[in-house]
């Protein structure tokens, strides 16, 4: 499209004329992603509000806008999706200037097909590029919805609506299949149909227990594999989840029969093609077309594949009822706090444990709320050591789920991995000694004959080939090694077969 014709010269906002926002946008500072993409996004927030240009110079300007800002966006989000551990301050920084980024477009476009429904100035100028607005809204909102999950924020039901208007006018006017390019050289064509599939199965997917990696991941395999999401009005005995547009909310499972504005997504043709991405993963090979928005090892990449398959096909569901219930909780973050208050250390931390807040408890877990000023650290997976008031010994848990409520206080859902352990030091070889590595047994009990233990250790401390012996009440034990059942974030969780021995032996 020629851009110099169509901006007003009556107007003296920056963006009115195409030389100066292209003078503007080849200003911007080619060694600072940070600072080009907060510039950009301040320009499209000023563009949103300015509702004196004609349609088709507004869809100009944020093209343009959105266009330039991509390939900051890939950048800075490659680092935020990495493998590495952020500081907290990187963390914060980066998702704060992607985060706005994501709102701010995303919010641009939307104004902008409120005004062409509303019939302003210059609507009949855009029509045919309705499909392009329409999927570019859907895929912002996508990228707003994955950074508020991220940081595990809460969803503002206004994000539901605003789809939901998309889908209904699209489907009014037939143009929720008419294949498109999002961006110039993307790999595949998409539609509005296929923007919105991949949103709606990707949220669904329990996004709020996974990492922000896998976040990430789980979102752009959906996104691969759109093209075999089925989203209609039609029910049959693959759809898994549902969305209604007269009431608009988070999908959800299918639990009974919807009504006339229910839409069913069905991902039952995506299995097939997890199967067999997860097939070459599992080869440590990655596919050469699979496009996830950066360089990742087949291994996360496989993690998160998996975790789609296992979810689309067997849903998870609550295995024992939770109780409300108002109680303290003394906690322990961390591997090496939790071995420091065993019997084994010496015991001399200097710091207290925190005090949480029970809010609601299980047989297998609980949800907690954490105090302002506690939460530094907390990420899914992290290792908890918990002891209710009352209770003499410490428990161990995993943080499976996170959600900030409104007034961005942390809630904490944790699974409870034992109700009590015991602090062992772990030998390769040589015998049974205290120069070892520190591990926790978890749930042991002298009264019974011990054929299996579970055991937390140091991160990188299991191998699948190489046996332990520990001492534990005065007995010497021989661990062969069964399973690796989790590689935590400072810990392994595995399984070994026991054998009691009358005398200390060498490595098996």
């Amino acid at each position: 499209m020629m851009l110099s014709g169509i901006f007003s010269k009556k107007s003296d906002h920056p963006m009115a004329n195409i030389k100066s926002a292209q003078a503007l946008l080849e200003d911007l500072p080619k060694n600072d992603n940070y600072k080009s993409l907060m510039e950009i996004s301040e320009w499209a927030e000023s563009v949103a509000d300015h509702t004196d240009f004609r349609l088709d110079h507004q869809f100009a300007v944020l093209r343009l806008l959105d266009e330039s800002a991509q390939s900051y966006v890939r950048k800075l989000a490659y680092e935020y999706f990495s493998p590495q551990e952020l500081s907290l301050f990187q963390e914060n920084h980066l998702w704060l200037v992607l985060g706005n980024w994501h709102r701010h477009i995303a919010r641009a476009y939307y104004v902008l097909f409120k005004r062409y429904y509303n019939k302003d100035k210059g609507a009949d100028s855009i029509r045919t590029q309705l499909p392009l607005l329409v999927a570019r809204t859907v895929s912002a909102m996508t990228g707003q919805l994955k950074f508020i999950c991220s940081h595990y924020g809460p969803i503002d039901n206004t994000i539901w609506h605003h789809l939901a208007e998309l889908y209904r006018l699209a489907e009014q006017q037939q143009y929720l299949d008419v294949p498109l390019e999002l961006y110039n050289g993307s790999a595949t064509n998409t539609s509005v149909r296929a923007e919105l599939a991949k949103l709606l199965c990707w949220y669904s997917c329990g996004i709020n227990t996974l990492k922000p990696l896998y976040i990430h991941l789980t979102e752009r395999l959906t996104g691969q594999f759109s093209s075999s999401i089925q989203l209609s009005a039609e029910q049959d005995s693959h759809s898994l989840f549902c969305f209604d547009l007269e009431q608009p909310a988070a999908p959800s499972h299918i639990r009974s029969l919807g009504n006339a504005s229910t839409r069913y997504i069905s991902m039952a043709e995506m299995h097939p093609r997890l199967h067999e991405l997860i097939s070459i993963l599992s080869k440590g090979l990655m596919p050469k077309k699979l496009n996830l928005g950066g360089i990742y090892h087949a291994e996360p990449v496989l993690e998160a594949a998996q975790y789609l398959l296992e979810y689309l096909t067997s849903p998870p569901s609550r295995g024992s009822a939770r109780h409300e219930i108002e109680a303290g909780l003394r906690i322990m973050h961390g591997f090496a706090r939790m071995i420091q208050r065993t019997d084994i250390e010496l015991n001399f931390l200097d710091d207290s444990p925190g005090y949480w807040e029970a809010e609601d408890i299980s047989a297998s877990g609980f949800c907690a709320l954490v105090p302002v000023g506690g939460t530094d650290g907390i990420r899914i997976g992290s290792l908890l050591g918990v002891q209710p008031d009352g209770v003499g010994h410490w428990g161990a848990a995993v943080v499976r789920r996170l959600m900030r409520d409104e007034s961005n206080r942390l809630h904490v859902g944790a699974e409870m991995l034992s109700h009590q352990y015991s602090g062992v030091f772990l030998n390769y070889r040589g015998g049974v000694t205290e120069d070892g590595l520190p591990a926790l047994w978890l749930q042991y009990n002298s009264a019974t004959p011990v054929i299996e233990a579970k055991l937390l250790m140091k991160a990188g401390a299991f191998f699948a080939h190489r046996s332990l012996q520990t001492q534990l009440n005065d007995k010497n034990y021989l661990l062969i090694p069964e399973k690796l059942l989790e590689k935590g974030l400072d810990y392994d969780l595995a399984t070994f077969r026991v054998i009691e021995q009358e005398s200390e032996t060498g490595d098996e």
